[in-house]
């Protein structure tokens, strides 16, 4: 079952940017803000200082995959906005998962 939507458009992005709360470690920083719906929103920001393009778009498959996998366990009703760092490029799958982990827990985000 799909929990989740996604953030695409630019507008949604800065709103959740100038609204929300920022939380980083080494790899990734996320931006949390109440979305006022019983689903979360997930946004995935890799720039070009992290890498060329087949390294950007691996780091956002490690990210949404990361996601993916411990969204059952989060509260709903968020926009969340995941921001690579440029430490993220040889990152191992493990590494990304941690560190997103980290700052959902950071964040308070755990349901229980």
């Amino acid at each position: 079952m799909i929990l989740t939507d996604s953030l695409k458009k630019n507008y949604q992005f800065r709103y959740v940017y100038n609204k929300g709360h920022s939380r980083a470690n080494r790899l990734l920083v996320m931006y949390v803000l109440k979305n006022g719906t019983g689903r979360n929103r997930l946004g995935i920001c890799v720039s070009k200082k992290v890498g060329k393009s087949v390294v950007r778009s691996r780091v956002t498959r490690l990210i949404r995959e990361s996601y993916r996998l411990n969204e059952d366990k989060l509260r709903q009703g968020y926009d969340i906005v995941v921001i690579a760092r440029a430490a993220c490029a040889g990152s191992l799958f493990a590494q990304v998962e941690s560190a997103q982990l980290h700052l959902i827990r950071k964040h308070d985000l755990n349901r229980g």
